[in-house]
């Protein structure tokens, strides 16, 4: 337990997986909605495929096709991490202070203070998470190798994940269950 600033509140970091669970259940959640906004983009390289194979001996065609492909894939791509960044970074700065798999666990993002975060640092913390993940996935590992419980996004944009349950409001501060 640690009191944030001067404030008499005790806190308890969030550890590796009650975060993992977490992220599982908003995996879930983005991994479902990711497949049906990719119905219309995997018709889309269906079909410039067949364009392709109507027409082989075509290099118009060809190069068409494959360009519809790419446009495809690249478009696919560029929407879900948007939808991805905007359903962390959305939710994050509510006032529930979480996602839905946060919530589901009994976890909140604060920054170091016990305030909620805003949307700028939610959007760090996002796009920091991306970070954690392309280095072998370290920066989510750490979280359970700090005294705090941090992942790299979290030390980056210095906003905790804390447990939440049973939480409530003092001195317009978050005091969290023990």
């Amino acid at each position: 337990m640690e009191n944030l600033t001067n404030s008499h509140i005790q806190v308890r970091y969030a550890g590796f997986w009650l975060r993992f669970v977490a992220y599982i259940i908003d995996d879930l959640i983005m991994g479902f909605a990711g497949f049906l906004i990719s119905i219309p983009f995997i018709g889309g390289v269906i079909f410039s495929a067949i364009g392709i194979g109507e027409n082989v001996e075509s290099t118009e065609n060809t190069v068409k096709g494959i360009a519809g492909i790419l446009g495809s894939v690249i478009g696919l791509v560029m929407l879900l991490v948007i939808l991805g960044w905007l359903y962390y970074a959305l939710m994050e700065s509510s006032k529930n202070q979480a996602t839905l798999g946060k919530m589901a666990i009994g976890l909140k993002v604060t920054d170091l203070e016990g305030n909620p975060v805003s949307f700028a640092r939610a959007t760090g913390r996002y796009f920091g998470k991306i970070i954690s993940g392309m280095i072998l996935n370290i920066g989510y590992i750490i979280a359970g190798l700090t005294e705090k419980k941090q992942a790299l996004h979290d030390i980056y944009k210095k906003a905790p994940t804390y447990e939440g349950r049973g939480s409530h409001e003092k001195n317009g501060k978050f005091a969290f269950g023990q």
